[in-house]
């Protein structure tokens, strides 16, 4: 309809908001431009001549509701848009928050606000930390993650790899992000391999453990690896929403033949968060986003390594997965990458006792004795957050 016509348009809202916390970098009048754009470029996306007065101008659009100076050269925005323009689905909610924004540069979204009635929308963990525990009946401590890799190992070597892990007492083991339908290690004939060998060792050692195998693809072949992971007697599900999209994860956690925990992987993630200036901050990209989709363990890089993630970063993770969030359960952040024995006191003081801790192949040094360094692991991690006498 052309802008001036006299025809009026229908729309009806709630003036319920939910609420976008951006980084804008430049001058003062710079970030005003920049603030003033993100209220149109995250909704109508138009130039403002052909944006009609009424309820598109005067509701629809974006609103600032708040922008400071942080420094002379970068300053905090919140900007505010109406909860119609969510549909409960991620890829709405992706859009809305730096869909368009994610294409310039110097823009950072730091922070989200959702109203309880929007969070009820979406799909939330089906299990989440609570859950997760009382599946695995371990009720206090950190939960111990095993690694399937290295690729290029067959589906009978990686089953070998994967009893090793469930007699050493771990509580859950995944397959490495590389593993997919690889002709030299077909994705089925490994699931099957790798579940019973995890089973096996459950039963000897008397103690449960989760085998979660990575599912990819697209669409089609996606769900059909999660029911035939399913059926092979997998106790969980690794996912790279990066690669997949958030709402295939929110698929998996709403389909009830299925009822697996979710692990999410940032694999092609990283790209959103290495400018520190621009992108998705890590508390969202890897905290919050997750969550919302259905994830009940999110993996992402541990501080002090080479990866440009701070100890604040990882702290505001865990806070992201941990909040208070509508009836949105809380869910395990992680301490991964090349994890070791040495750094178990520092991340349990960082985190507590409620994280996963990704075992990182420093426990493989000597093959022989896999069992007894993670025996070793667990029995550290025990003495490090058991109660004082």
């Amino acid at each position: 309809m052309p802008n001036g016509s006299s025809r009026s348009i229908d729309l009806q809202f709630s003036e319920e908001r939910f609420s976008v916390e951006y980084r804008l970098h430049g001058s003062a009048s710079d970030a005003r431009r920049r603030a003033d754009l993100l209220c149109i470029d995250q909704t109508v996306e138009a130039a403002d001549h052909v944006i009609p007065s009424g309820a598109i101008r005067d509701q629809l659009l974006g609103r600032v509701i708040q922008l400071e100076a942080l420094t002379p050269e970068s300053h905090r925005a919140v900007v505010s848009f109406p909860v119609e323009l969510l549909d409960g689905t991620m890829s709405a909610l992706l859009h809305m928050i730096i869909g368009m924004a994610g294409l310039q540069g110097q823009i950072r979204v730091t922070d989200l606000s959702l109203p309880d009635t929007v969070v009820s929308r979406l799909t939330g963990p089906r299990f989440g930390s609570r859950g997760l525990r009382d599946l695995l009946r371990v009720p206090r401590r950190p939960l111990i993650c095993a690694v399937l890799k290295p690729l290029g190992y067959s589906p009978q070597q990686l089953a070998e790899l994967a009893h090793e892990f469930a007699l050493g007492e771990v509580d859950l083991i995944k397959d490495d992000q590389s593993l997919r339908d690889h002709p030299f290690c077909r994705f089925e004939e490994r699931v099957a391999r790798c579940a019973e060998a995890v089973a096996k060792a459950s039963r000897q050692t008397g103690k449960r453990c989760l085998y979660a195998p990575h599912v990819s693809g697209p669409w089609p072949s996606l769900m059909e690896q999660a029911a035939k992971a399913t059926q092979a007697g997998a106790g969980a599900l690794l996912l790279c929403p990066g690669l997949t999209g958030f709402d295939a994860m929110t698929s998996l956690a709403q389909l009830s033949s299925l009822s697996l925990p979710l692990i999410a992987h940032p694999d092609f993630l990283g790209s959103h968060y290495v400018t520190s200036d621009s992108g998705i901050a890590p508390a969202l990209l890897f905290g919050l986003l997750p969550r919302l989709a259905g994830a009940d363990i999110t993996i992402y890089p541990t501080y002090g390594l080479n990866y440009p993630i701070s100890e604040q970063d990882c702290r505001q993770i865990a806070t992201a997965c941990r909040r208070t969030l509508g009836s949105c359960p809380p869910i395990l952040p992680t301490a991964a990458g090349r994890m070791t024995a040495a750094r178990i006191r520092e991340m349990v003081t960082l985190y507590g006792s409620d994280l996963v801790f990704i075992l990182g192949s420093d426990l493989r040094r000597e093959p022989t004795h896999l069992r007894s360094a993670c025996l070793d692991f667990l029995r550290l991690v025990q003495a490090e957050t058991s109660p004082s006498p």
